[in-house]
Order: C-alpha cells, then structure tokens, then sequence
C-alpha cells in the first residue's frame, strides 16, 4: 500500500485552541505539524502537552512532529514552504508584531502554495494578507470550542471542537480555487474523527454570528471583572448592557453585509455558556493575567463598519473606549508608555 503524502502545516499560537488544533491534524494522519511556540515552547519541548479534552481523553507527553521555537524563517533556514499556516494566536492590530508581520518569516509575498488559515475571532483580519501577499488564499476559521491553557503546557478542553472553515471571499483569487483549500483542510481536520468540523461558505455570517458574543460578553466581563454567569444575573447586566450591545451588532451586520441572523439569537447568545460554568470570556481572563487585548478586530471594526452604515451603535462606543483605556493602561505597565 503507497505511503500518504502529508501536507505539511504550521500551527503558530499552540494554546489552548492551536493545541487542540495541532492534535486534531496530527491523530488524523493526513498531516505533518509543527508547532510555533513562545511562553509555553520550554514546557512542551521538555514534557509535551498534558491534555485533559472531552474530545481526546487525558493524553500525557503529546508532541506534534516538530516543536519550535519562534516562526521558523523559510529563506534562512533553507526549509520548504509549508502547505498550511494555521494561526492561532490572539489578533492584536494595535501592537506590534501583528499577526502579518508574525508570519512574514515563513511566507514568501509571491507565495501560491502556502494557505493561510485564521483561526482568529473578528472582522476583518484577513485585509492585511490581501495588501501584502494577493496571490496567497486565505480562509477564514470560526471556533466554536471550549478549552483553557491554566498552566504552560497543560490544555483543559470541556466543550467539543467545534469549527467553520471557509474562503474568505478574494479579490483576485477565483472561489472554486479558494473552496477547494478550505474543503481540503475540512478533510485534514476531520481525520481523527474526534472533532466537528465542516467548511462553511457564509464566512461573514460565522464571523457576524460570533461577534453577537465576542464584541459584548467579552469586553462587559473584562471590564465589570465579572464571569459570563455573573453577569446574566447582576443588576443591569443583561438589560443594560448585554443585549443592547447585542442588537446594535445584529443590526451592524444587516446594514454592513447584508447578513440576517436569526430572530432569538440574542437570547441563543446569552444561553451559550450554561450559568452554572461561570465562564470567563477570554478578553477577562487576559486582562487578569496582565495580558494585551483584542479588542480592534472584536470591537472596533465592526463599531466602524456599523457607524459607517449609519447603525447607531452607543453601548458599542463606550464599550470600545473603555477597551482603548485599558489597553492603554497596560502598555505603560509594560513600559510602552511613558508619562510626563
């Protein structure tokens, strides 16, 4: 029997959902993964991952192919181009490096072979890839899964992987060509059998969908320094923040995209975490570790585009200028700052 050609793929950001993501590639046999780490890089290339997945079992010592540190640099290393770059890392525009000049490295800006693959939240993150590189296909990945990374090394994952792949929509770059990588990495992903992935042509109503929690529960909680489950039971929580926040994007996105989205997915939305799991939206949990936010791609973007459309948008405002302020904030404890 002939020996499978592996396509070759790159996972930068391997936490709690690149991790997760490399596993799925690797158990599935179809690929060949390296992983491209930094705070976690000593851990998993001494001990390897500790997984504790509702998907996967507890699993002990796992390592993709290869564990590197820092994004390998194609042309000075003499490496070939890898046929996937999924990228898993927070989508910080406002900071340097962004997720663009991060991968610089290992993609070439006449490349056609290499597919960039964002697992990234947000509007828009896939413009700069268009500017910079417009020969290069790159899809659009919208998780739906439920894992933490508590400590360097050791992923916590109690909700399914769930994930949309689709095209996003290319200005030079014909659709059928564009949908046939994102079928294929459909078929890459779903190998182990372990997971619920399937490709998705309504990139932007995936992304529209997500925001309706990510641009309010995440920056509300940050913010209040208040859980998902908290927050749905405080005063003022839900009807004076929550769901305002929420129909101001539902509205965004009819105007900007034409996207309708279901009638109830407000009260969907807010139903999503069980109030019992008292989740942290990730925005909080960065901001109680002293970490940089995303909130441009979360928050600003789709404040712009819907301000743009003529959508009034007040609770996303103040919303992204309170974002603004604590980023802020943390750029002078990390000395990105100085004050007179």
């Amino acid at each position: 029997m002939a020996e499978i050609q592996k396509k070759s793929v790159l996972v930068i950001g391997a936490g709690s959902v690149g991790a997760i993501a490399a596993l799925n590639l690797h158990v599935g046999g179809l690929a060949s993964v390296t992983v491209a780490l930094r705070s976690n890089y000593d851990v998993v290339n001494e001990q390897g991952y500790t997984i504790e997945s509702c998907d996967h079992g507890t699993l002990k010592g796992f390592r993709p192919s290869v564990v590197r540190k820092g994004i390998p640099d194609l042309v000075a290393e003499g490496l070939p181009l890898y046929d996937y770059i999924v990228v898993c890392t927070k989508s910080i525009s406002d900071l340097s490096p962004t997720t663009l000049e991060l991968i610089n490295p290992a993609l070439p800006e006449d490349n056609t072979q290499t597919t960039i693959v964002l697992l990234q939240n947000g509007l828009n993150i896939e413009k700069p890839f268009f500017e910079a590189h417009p020969q290069t296909v790159v899809l659009s990945g919208v998780s739906l899964i439920g894992s933490a990374e508590p400590t360097s090394g050791r992923i916590v994952q109690n909700e399914p992987d769930r994930l949309l792949i689709g095209a996003f929509p290319h200005p030079t770059i014909k659709d059928e060509v564009a949908n046939a990588r994102a079928r294929e990495f459909v078929t890459l992903y779903s190998a182990s059998g372990k997971t619920d992935c399937k490709f998705s042509p309504e990139v932007l109503r995936d992304r529209w969908r997500k925001l309706v929690y990510n641009a309010c529960f995440n920056p509300i909680c940050a913010i209040a320094g208040i859980d998902s489950g908290r927050l749905r039971l405080a005063d003022g929580g839900l009807d004076g923040l929550i769901r305002p926040a929420m129909k101001e994007i539902v509205a965004a996105a009819k105007a900007v995209a034409n996207v309708d989205l279901e009638d109830d997915v407000v009260e969907k939305v807010i139903a999503t975490d069980p109030l019992e799991s008292w989740a942290k939206p990730s925005m909080q949990q960065d901001l109680e570790k002293g970490n940089f936010i995303e909130f441009e791609n979360l928050i600003g973007e789709p404040l712009r585009a819907g301000s743009q459309a003529g959508v009034p948008m007040p609770t996303l405002e103040v919303l992204y200028q309170l974002a603004r302020v604590i980023q802020w904030r943390t750029k002078e404890a990390r000395g990105l700052v100085t004050v007179p």
